[in-house]
């Protein structure tokens, strides 16, 4: 019975589940307009300041209350209905687009304006990220499908980061990003929509006992005591310094490297999305976990590779192709990382663990884009990412160095908790 159940399962077995197909209709059209609206902010920071600088101070504003907050979000998602919170966090989101968009079809966009509404948007992911990474587990009627769940999302999260900017640079180029703002915003009806929609069984909290403090320490001590987690979170950390700087400083080469407009901006961000799409449809498409540590392995190596080689380009074509693989790279650290920990972590402690990945992911990148837009203002963007690149190829070889003791410690989670029969069949 089991061998022919698994024989007919689908490719894509998170779809068996209604609501992950809802999740998957709203997100997937909000998410298009996401990246426009990332497109459109850092293109219009700087033709209002014409300050690289300026560029690492916005992209710090919007991630960096994600370091200080999300552990207490990740509290927070662990006591109180991941459904509601994510209702509500997609309410905010619309509003801060909405305003953009006022701002700037009034003319009275200034750069303070988007600073403001940026760290908004930073405050307000501190708990969307971890209620919506805890809440798609609850979307699937079967456990076993966790690990295709993980990969979707990182699939349509890069098919929208392929679309969102190539319609967003041709928008820019055409109407002015005020538009680029306005979808947005607008979008975020079709995520709403999906969650009401939604039949959610009623909320039970995993977290009883103790204060939030006392719940956030026993969050951390588990992380921290654990080698797998820890080296996930630290690998994360280091990637999110090093490896997405590019994404805050990709104007300066668009416009003063390539000659370029903001349609060249677009097509690099594409360029970069068409990788990672690819990336995400592999590891959507495996029939297993098994071996994800050696995928991210090369993740940072082949990110690390492509940055060398964009920053180096000269041309269009090759910078493209260099932004293809850097794309494709970066998915499987992230991706690959995320799959490795909702697969080993204890389900009463998710939302903490998961919010302290969110502020390893999203909370270093704040720093890492203060840190590009000063190197680049002073030694070059091509000198910048040159070191962004040998960082992640030194980091690769030190991963794969501590690969052998971590797998062993891995693999005794997966056997007891049954994922290697699954595997094996």
């Amino acid at each position: 019975m089991n061998a022919q159940t698994t024989r007919k399962s689908p490719l894509l077995p998170a779809f068996r589940s209604r609501n992950y197909r809802l999740f998957f209709a709203g997100q997937g059209i909000s998410l298009i307009g996401s990246w426009m609206t990332q497109l459109a902010t850092i293109w219009l920071v700087y033709h209002l300041t014409n300050n690289p600088f300026m560029l690492g101070v916005v992209g710090f504003t919007s991630q960096i209350p994600n370091f200080f907050l999300t552990p207490l979000g990740g509290v927070f998602v662990d006591r109180f209905s991941r459904h509601r919170i994510l209702i509500g966090t997609q309410i905010i989101a619309m509003i801060q687009s909405l305003a953009l968009a006022v701002l700037t079809f009034t003319g009275m966009i200034d750069i303070w304006h988007i600073i403001a509404l940026s760290l908004l948007q930073g405050f307000n992911n501190a708990f969307d990220g971890p209620a919506r990474q805890a809440f798609v587990i609850e979307l699937v009627e079967r456990r076993d499908d966790v690990a295709n769940v993980i990969a979707i999302n990182s699939t349509m999260f890069n098919g929208a980061r392929l679309i969102g900017p190539a319609i967003g640079g041709l928008l820019i180029a055409r109407v002015g990003a005020g538009y680029c703002f306005l979808i947005d915003g607008l979008s975020y009806i079709a995520v709403i929509i999906a969650l009401l929609a939604m039949k959610i069984k009623p909320w039970k909290t995993t977290v009883t006992n103790g204060n939030p403090l006392q719940n956030l320490k026993e969050g951390f001590v588990y992380a921290f005591s654990f080698p797998p987690i820890r080296a996930i979170l630290l690998l994360i950390a280091f990637f999110s310094f090093f490896g997405m700087q590019y994404t805050v400083i990709a104007p300066i080469f668009a416009e003063e490297i390539l000659k370029g407009s903001a349609e060249t901006l677009g097509f690099l961000m594409a360029a970069s999305g068409v990788g990672a799409l690819a990336s995400g449809i592999h590891l959507a498409t495996r029939q297993t976990v098994m071996g994800l540590g050696k995928l991210i392995v090369s993740g940072l190596a082949i990110a690390g590779i492509a940055l060398i080689a964009f920053s180096l380009s000269r041309l269009l074509p090759l910078s493209l192709l260099a932004m293809l693989f850097v794309g494709l790279g970066v998915i499987f650290v992230i991706a690959g990382s995320n799959t490795v920990l909702q697969t080993i972590l204890e389900e009463e402690k998710r939302g903490r663990i998961l919010s302290l990945y969110t502020m390893s992911f999203l909370g270093i990148i704040p720093f890492g884009n203060l840190v590009a837009g000063a190197l680049a203002h002073q030694i070059g963007a091509p000198y910048t990412l040159i070191i962004d690149g040998i960082a992640c190829i030194f980091a690769s070889i030190y991963f794969a160095k501590q690969l052998p003791e971590l797998r062993k410690m891995v693999l005794a989670i997966y056997e007891r908790k049954g994922i290697l029969a699954t595997a094996k069949r």
